[in-house]
């Protein structure tokens, strides 16, 4: 880990990124690609030391709150988040702005902060986004081997419930030859109507691989599941996108199954939903 400061904190759609790199470990990880640039080992955690004080600064100038989002790129709680509360303060300016949040993680680190997300929601709007992406937890702890398992990320979705904070799941990268099951698919999807989410976000079953990233996961394949790696290189070459042979059949199972539990499934509904800032409540908190 080391401390950086930084330019600006928020992009032009008003999401941004603490930290840099990530420690979760896990093995499709695409923010390892070549086209990040990054300069630094990827674990190696780059932490944006002003981003409090930048994104402070930032909604000062903003003429009316708006929805922040942050995790898309690297997770707001890694491990050095436990001791550093940056995203956590970060929480505490939203809230200060009366603007909304939407953040993306595995951990259930965030846990730690859900009376932050119970105000900011009871202000504006708060919406958790947890990834799933594999039922089995034995096979869980080899794919995403430095988080929380996805029972226990379950159990996050399940305490966010109780505080009636709305929740989506991101079903990706679901990996060809690996977890691109039906019973893969069944459990996770049990899990998510059970915990009452508002939408689950899948691109399509299978895994998009970049220089870089490829060769991380190569090595991991190597490691973990003796030729699955040429199995790969055979069906696959070079390619980007690398869908499951089972891609037909698992999505008529995931819009089947989400259309008759009443969840979102569209990933266009699911982002308007989260970019959308709840007017109504400001009005009231103001008066």
């Amino acid at each position: 880990m080391h401390f950086i400061q930084s330019k600006t904190i928020l992009s032009t759609k008003n999401s941004m990124n603490i930290y840099r790199g990530c420690t979760h470990g896990c093995i499709y990880c695409d923010s390892r690609s070549d086209c990040y640039q990054f300069d630094h080992p990827f674990e190696d955690i780059a932490v944006k030391q002003n981003a409090p004080i930048l994104l402070e600064d930032a909604l000062k100038r903003k003429r009316r709150p708006c929805m922040i989002g942050t995790g898309s790129m690297c997770d707001p709680y890694m491990h050095c988040e436990e001791h550093l509360h940056y995203t956590r303060k970060c929480l505490e300016i939203i809230d200060q702005y009366n603007c909304g949040v939407t953040i993306i993680t595995k951990s259930d680190l965030i846990l730690r902060d859900i009376d932050l997300f119970a105000q900011i929601n009871f202000n504006s709007k708060a919406v958790v986004q947890i990834t799933l992406t594999t039922y089995d937890e034995k096979l869980c702890k080899i794919i995403e081997p430095n988080v929380c398992t996805t029972k226990r990320r379950y159990e996050v979705l399940k305490e966010f419930q109780k505080h009636r904070i709305p929740t989506v799941v991101w079903l990706c990268p679901i990996l060809p030859y690996i977890n691109d099951t039906e019973d893969n698919l069944r459990g996770i999807l049990a899990y998510c109507f059970d915990a009452g989410v508002i939408g689950i976000i899948n691109f399509g079953f299978g895994v998009t691989l970049r220089s870089g990233s490829r060769t991380y996961f190569y090595k991991k394949l190597d490691e973990h599941f003796p030729k699955m790696k040429e199995r790969y290189q055979n069906r696959f070459g070079n390619s980007y996108e690398c869908p499951s042979d089972n891609s037909e059949t698992l999505w008529n199972i995931f819009k089947q199954e989400c259309h008759k539990n009443g969840v979102l499934y569209n990933p266009d509904e699911i982002f308007a939903y989260l970019n959308e800032y709840p007017v109504g409540k400001q009005q009231l908190r103001l008066f």
